[in-house]
């Protein structure tokens, strides 16, 4: 007898008893004789014969999907009646939910008595996590501080000033570059600092504390070595692992055929595991031999812009006092918590975000579970949940240890902005289906965690990342990958071009607005892919086929998975040209004609025609780059006459010539780039 699937539906609740409850004794057919069964219910037609409809239930990543399937023969008209009635039925009895963190008061209860009854799973595992308290208590502050953010977006706090410099500010400590925010800002002071620069480092955490892990590739860590901020062997003391292959694999059991994607192996992406804290200790090291100051556990409260000078008022956190320090510029370095960012860019700060999740993990897994020399670098176990497609990421650490992340590409929407409890909740529950374990035998070392913000750039000056005396940096900036990278690897890979614009703006006190905004990591090859990063994103309130966004991933790494290695280091790198670009979409295209309409689906009108902009921006550059290919050397040549002469000329000539390189991912060579201590 012929059976045939017919609908799957997600079910945005976790309670999956209750929306088989409520099948079996609530739902009303209209039609046929309904058989109760453990899963859900058959639907029988006797007067057709033998036909009838299987409804079915089951429970994964903490939601609940149901399918429908036809056995035998029933009437057209019958069957769309029962479906298009069960389907609004759920919609309505079981709509999204979007629950936000409760109101609180840490001085009558402790954070894991606060959230205990709305997050149980989260609170048992961070007591078991070392400043798992302190950790929590981050948590809770960032996704407070980011939902204010993007629930208000015309009316940011205001943080930078304009005033007049007054007598007073000369008694002031006085720097050249004051960063604030010790995670990325570290690495770029300790390189300006050695550059001769007077530095101070601002940050809110005691130094080198940070709840990220990073991983990136050995021949984009040469560039930390070609700026003479560390020698091969201290590059060498910070690498935690260096795995064989990585492999990026998505949920397709139940894509169409044409969406089922071979794994993609990448043996030289986001291979190489850092050691985060003896990373940061040793900047720390490098920024304080150079001359340079850290103030930690110092919170930043406000800016004020005058004259030569802009004034720097921050909260000491252990005295609870009041630091002031002045400089020639301020460096962003807050990343998406940073006001300074929501207040230059108002309600267009950032277009996307990955609320990410995870921890880093010392033993406990079964032998066998994963074998270390290998990192699962992008993976799903299943379909959309609750709106939102789940991403795992696995990377091998030191010794035994294992850092697990779980993310979901997420367009900003003030009605759903994006939950870090709600996804540690899912984490803590749905770990041991991502990998087979025993929650409380694991031995869990540190809580990772943010929000990885996203900007679709319709050119590169749409975003402000500058004001007079104010730069941003790093995720400040949102200025990187739309793929797998945060904004450690835009970072180190941007950091020879950033470095060598900012040091000409503070050579020549080029340091106004319009000078500055010049000085930034924009790549047009980087932003013509955000299609690909909406292709991820559920649109909140919409109900897609929840086999859509994996058939997506599978489809495009699929295609890498086909092509030589190089294409898929050099796409997932940010690397990639107009040439292979445009190849890799039509090839794209021809192996699966529904890909675009299935991205178009939930991309409006507006979005589509950014993004034409985007591309024709892309191919425009990529033209001109070709076409004046000779003047990055021959900028080099002019320089000796034309910057003493001209620094204004020439910081934007240097400028232009890094947006026809680095811009379109053809990184300029080490020696064009070469970086001379300042002499003065």
């Amino acid at each position: 007898m012929d059976m045939k699937e017919i609908l799957y539906l997600e079910i945005p609740n976790p309670d999956t008893h209750s929306v088989c409850t409520w099948l079996q004794q609530t739902f009303n057919p209209g039609v046929g004789e309904k058989m109760i069964t453990p899963d859900g219910f058959r639907l029988k037609f006797p007067q057709q014969g033998s036909g009838e409809l299987s409804v079915f239930t089951w429970s994964v990543q903490r939601t609940t999907y149901l399918k429908v399937f036809r056995v035998g023969t029933v009437g057209s008209s019958q069957e769309k009646q029962v479906l298009n009635s069960l389907e609004t039925g759920l919609r309505q009895e079981f709509p999204y939910q979007y629950p936000e963190p409760p109101a609180i008061d840490l001085s009558k209860e402790s954070i894991f008595e606060a959230l205990a009854a709305y997050y149980p799973q989260t609170v048992k595992y961070f007591q078991k996590i070392p400043n798992g308290e302190y950790d929590l208590k981050r948590v809770y502050w960032w996704e407070k501080r980011w939902r204010e953010g993007v629930r208000n977006p015309q009316t940011p706090k205001q943080v930078i000033f304009t005033e007049a410099r007054t007598d007073s500010d000369g008694e002031l400590p006085s720097y050249d570059l004051i960063y604030v925010g010790g995670a990325l800002g570290v690495i770029h002071a300790a390189v300006m600092a050695r550059l001769g620069y007077r530095v101070l480092l601002m940050e809110r955490l005691p130094f080198g504390r940070m709840n990220r892990e990073w991983n990136i590739s050995r021949s984009e860590l040469q560039s930390l070595i070609d700026l003479g901020l560390f020698t091969g062997a201290e590059v060498e003391s910070f690498i935690a692992r260096e795995y064989k292959d990585g492999f990026h694999k998505f949920f397709d059991a139940n894509n169409p055929p044409i969406a089922k994607g071979e794994v993609l192996h990448t043996p030289r992406v986001l291979n190489v595991a850092i050691n985060t804290d003896k990373l940061l200790s040793l900047c720390g090291e490098k920024l304080r031999q150079a001359g340079g100051e850290i103030w930690d556990q110092t919170e930043f409260i406000r800016a004020d812009i005058g004259g030569d000078r802009v004034k720097v008022t921050a909260t000491d956190l252990t005295t609870n006092s009041e630091r002031i320090a002045t400089g020639r510029l301020l460096v962003d370095a807050m990343g998406t918590a940073s006001p300074i960012a929501w207040q230059l860019n108002g309600d267009r700060t950032f277009d996307s975000v990955c609320p990410t999740v995870g921890a880093v993990i010392n033993g406990g897994f079964e032998p066998g579970v994963w074998d270390s020399n290998y990192g699962d670098v992008l993976h799903s176990h299943g379909d959309i949940s609750k709106g939102r497609q789940l991403i795992w990421e696995l990377f091998p650490g030191e010794g035994d240890e294992l850092t697990i992340y779980l993310f979901h590409y997420h367009q900003v929407n003030q009605i759903n902005p994006g939950s870090l409890l709600e996804m540690y909740e899912d984490f803590f529950t749905i770990l041991p289906e991502y990998r087979r374990c025993n929650l409380d035998n694991l031995v869990w070392k540190k809580a990772t965690f943010g929000y990885i913000p996203g900007y679709f750039s319709l050119g590169g000056s749409d975003r402000t990342v500058a004001y007079d005396r104010l730069i941003a940096i790093g995720d400040a900036a949102c200025l990187q990958s739309p793929l797998v990278f945060t904004g450690f690897g835009s970072l180190v890979r941007n950091l020879s071009r950033l470095t060598d614009l900012l040091n000409t703006a503070l050579k020549h006190d080029l340091l106004t607005k319009y000078y500055l905004n010049k000085i930034r990591a924009y790549q047009s090859n980087i932003a013509v892919t955000w299609l690909f990063s909406k292709g991820m994103m559920v649109p909140t309130g919409r109900y897609l086929p929840p086999q859509r966004i994996n058939s997506i991933l599978n489809t495009f790494f699929g295609l890498l998975a086909t092509e030589p290695e190089e294409v898929a280091n050099t796409f997932i790198k940010d690397r990639t040209d107009w040439w292979t670009f445009n190849r890799l979409a039509l090839k794209a295209a021809r192996m699966n004609p529904q890909l675009l309409i299935w991205i178009l689906d939930f991309v409006n009108t507006g979005e589509v025609i950014r993004w034409m902009i985007s591309y024709f921006t892309f191919t425009w550059l990529a033209f001109i780059s070709w076409l004046f290919s000779w003047v990055p050397p021959l900028a080099r040549r002019l320089q000796p006459w034309l910057e003493p002469r001209y620094p204004g000329l020439w910081l934007l000539l240097l400028s232009t010539s890094y947006v026809l390189t680095d811009g379109l991912g053809q990184h300029q060579p080490p020696l064009l780039r070469k970086l001379q201590p300042r002499t003065s």
